[in-house]
């Protein structure tokens, strides 16, 4: 295959989320609106340019108070950073179908590179004749470092917000 533009099928595509809360549970939650720009070879994605974009207030974690906290300036401030992107700037093949994905991760203004485990699920044509492509994708960042700081300290030690917000993407593509 050569190396093409391909467009999220978001129907069939998922970011999600995971964060400690209170130090002894996680707390999931998802993005529901995002989108993306890429050019790749599915089978060989370490020339590929993806540029990744969420928009933050499609946050979901099921509980209608926390994610309208989550959308204020103590969190993602919204009206002032609607996205979260990532641009990637270096793709390095661990095994076969395996990348090391790294790019620039900029939320609430800040920018720093952070590395993803890319996996290529496969591909081929649906049922209407459209190329397929399938990736799964795990991360993690620290929201400290990109100015989301809010927490409490907890009576029998601890915070209850943790820093680590892992991350799960689920993607299918279509061939432009």
């Amino acid at each position: 295959m050569s190396k093409s533009k391909w467009l999220i099928d978001a129907t069939h595509s998922s970011v999600d989320f995971t964060i400690k809360h209170m130090m002894i549970a996680k707390v999931k939650g998802a993005f529901h609106e995002f989108s993306a720009e890429i050019e790749a070879d599915p089978n060989d994605l370490t020339t590929a340019n993806i540029q990744f974009t969420v928009a933050l207030a499609s946050i979901d974690t099921r509980n209608a108070d926390r994610d309208n906290h989550l959308r204020t300036g103590d969190f993602f401030d919204i009206e002032n950073y609607p996205t979260m992107t990532f641009q990637s700037t270096s793709i390095v093949k661990t095994d076969d179908g395996e990348y090391d994905v790294t790019g620039n991760v900029t939320l609430r203004g800040l920018t720093r590179p952070e590395t993803f485990q890319v996996t290529y699920e496969g591909s081929g044509k649906d049922p209407w004749g459209n190329e397929k492509a399938g990736f799964s994708a795990k991360g993690a960042l620290k929201r400290s470092e990109f100015g989301l700081t809010y927490n409490a300290v907890l009576e029998t030690g601890g915070v209850l917000i943790g820093d680590e917000v892992k991350f799960t993407i689920e993607l299918e593509a279509v061939k432009a």
